[in-house]
């Protein structure tokens, strides 16, 4: 793996773990859900109107996706209004790859059980041994299956479909039904209320996180890239302990490393 393609990795995985740390602070985070939403779609429009090349074949695979990616954004707001960012971010994106892995479980290698077990391994230290987090575990288990299905779908579907145009219809579609629903249950006020530099820095972290992903499986193979990405498994839990101030003991953090050394291992 070349240096640029670890510096770009490297990258998104900050720029994940940030934009997730700024919807989790929101004071109405559904709401702040909503425009990190319709703002990223608005930012990728014009690339993917010209580079717009479409196959029919898509339809099936970018429908279903879009609906896992409005589970998705709708849970996590959800998770992070009741629980804590150091302890869903870790479910989510762990459980997911053992989702995936979970799939075709049959052809395990050793290397993808022995990073499901630390996974599973570091979800539990995440949850706490003596006072368990277990609600914040179980949306970040939801997440993780909505994650594993929209990551299935993905792989099938952006082959009939250029990467702007397939992140248009996947991430616009429910960008839209979202951003409607917030409109009429709680009325634009609620999203003038969250529309500021936090909001539009998710926005921006969120959408350039997905570039540089772009970039960095042009420049490597995709395994060392993944493996790379997840430290912010990590990342997302020092940043949940230093701005939103969540009691993150050795337990919560050497957990964390748990699941972003067993994501790794399942990524190869």
């Amino acid at each position: 793996m070349s240096s640029a393609a670890l510096m770009l990795a490297l990258a998104a995985a900050f720029l994940h773990a940030g934009w997730n740390l700024l919807l989790a602070r929101a004071r109405d985070v559904q709401a702040a859900t909503a425009l990190v939403l319709g703002i990223s779609v608005g930012l990728f429009a014009p690339v993917a109107a010209v580079t717009w090349d479409v196959e029919w074949e898509v339809w099936p695979w970018a429908l279903g996706s879009a609906a896992f990616e409005l589970a998705y954004f709708t849970l996590l707001a959800y998770a992070y209004e009741r629980s804590e960012l150091s302890v869903v971010y870790p479910a989510a994106r762990g459980l997911a790859l053992v989702v995936v892995l979970a799939v075709g479980i049959a052809g395990a290698t050793a290397g993808e059980i022995a990073g499901v077990a630390l996974v599973g391994a570091g979800v539990l230290l995440v949850r706490g041994l003596r006072h368990p987090e277990g609600r914040g575990v179980f949306l970040g288990a939801l997440i993780a299956v909505c994650i594993a299905g929209y990551t299935l779908l993905d792989d099938r579907g952006i082959a009939h479909a250029s990467a702007f145009a397939y992140f248009e219809l996947v991430v616009g579609v429910p960008g839209v039904v979202y951003v409607a629903a917030i409109w009429r249950r709680r009325g634009a006020s609620a999203l003038r209320s969250e529309f500021g530099w936090a909001t539009l820095a998710a926005a921006v972290a969120a959408t350039l996180a997905y570039v540089l992903v772009l970039l960095a499986l042009d420049r490597a193979e995709a395994a060392p890239g993944a493996a790379v990405r997840e430290t912010s498994v990590v990342i997302a839990v020092a940043l949940a302990a230093f701005f939103l101030r969540e009691r993150v003991g050795w337990a919560r953090l050497a957990g964390a490393a748990l699941v972003a050394a067993g994501v790794a291992l399942l990524s190869f």
